[in-house]
């Protein structure tokens, strides 16, 4: 390619005709797309690679589920951008389509308006030997609902209250609860919405809410402090997820569930850990925020 590249500047130094030299500069800009377009096609090829020993164990703790009638549930929480959808879909991308579902609710019907807030979760947990992962959840209620204005005060404090005696209740009755807050800082949400209002493959994904999440982001900060200080416990804790970068968040939230459950035949040659610079519990987290709080006047994203 490179050759080819040179042949065709030679032909332009030579050529006393302009057309020629535009004809050979607009090759030469799709030869450095084309190669653009193979570096990045590579990095994803290793990406890949690096994430499909781990997607093997997810199918080994899948057959554990199945074969112990056990129930998971997999909570993805975070901010809008912060890569909760991309990871899901690592996660389920070989798993057997009989033994897990993916639940993103919508708005609420007028007959969920009348019901018990979590009355529309429940029914969508999972039955003996099944994963349930939750792409946004229950929390929706205690970060987007009191800021957007959905929920009032009242019913934002009643679940504040309950939903750590309800969860509790769940993991006591058998059920494996993994609640992931995925975090992003601004300016990494702000480029990626761009890149959504950009490219017509991903415009899809913004929406008017997406754009007051900028607008939004200390009261949204505020709200993710108060959950993660008062709904982390030792018996249901939050697991932070740095997701800067797309990739090592989702490496790491796999670890992170695979790490939940003792499944039979790991492979003792993959590295299970969690990287400590990826990922902190729910109290690490509040205790950082805190920290910062007191150092700049106000919390960090």
């Amino acid at each position: 390619m490179n050759d080819y590249v040179s042949e065709l500047e030679a032909v332009a130094s030579h050529s006393h005709n302009g057309t020629a030299a535009e004809e050979v500069e607009q090759l030469r800009s799709e030869l450095e797309k084309e190669r653009r377009r193979a570096r990045k096609l590579k990095a994803r090829r290793r990406r890949d690679r690096e994430l499909e020993p781990y997607q093997v164990e997810l199918l080994k703790l899948q057959s554990h589920l199945e074969l112990q009638g056990k129930k998971m549930i997999v909570l993805f929480e975070g901010r809008d951008a912060a890569g909760k959808g991309g990871t899901i879909r690592r996660v389920t991308r070989y798993m057997n389509e009989k033994h897990y579902r993916v639940v993103a609710l919508g708005k609420p019907t007028d007959e969920q308006r009348g019901q018990w807030y979590l009355q529309k979760y429940v029914t969508q947990f999972p039955r003996a030997g099944e994963m349930v992962l939750f792409d946004r959840s229950w929390y929706n209620r205690a970060m987007v609902e009191p800021v957007f204005g959905f929920c009032t005060d009242k019913e934002h404090e009643d679940f504040m209250r309950g939903v750590v005696g309800f969860e509790k209740d769940l993991v006591r009755q058998g059920t494996t609860l993994v609640k992931m807050y995925f975090s992003v800082s601004k300016e990494e949400q702000q480029r990626r919405f761009d890149r959504r209002r950009d490219d017509p493959l991903r415009q899809w994904k913004l929406s008017e809410v997406d754009v007051q999440a900028q607008e939004l982001w200390d009261e949204f900060t505020n709200r993710k402090y108060e959950m993660l200080r008062r709904t982390h416990t030792n018996a249901t804790p939050w697991t932070v997820i740095r997701s800067e970068n797309k990739h090592e968040a989702r490496l790491n939230a796999i670890r992170t569930i695979l790490d939940t459950v003792d499944y039979e035949g790991r492979d003792p040659n993959i590295d299970f850990v969690p990287d400590p610079k990826i990922v902190v519990s729910g109290a690490h987290e509040v205790e950082l925020m805190e920290a910062d709080r007191i150092r700049a006047g106000k919390f960090r994203g």
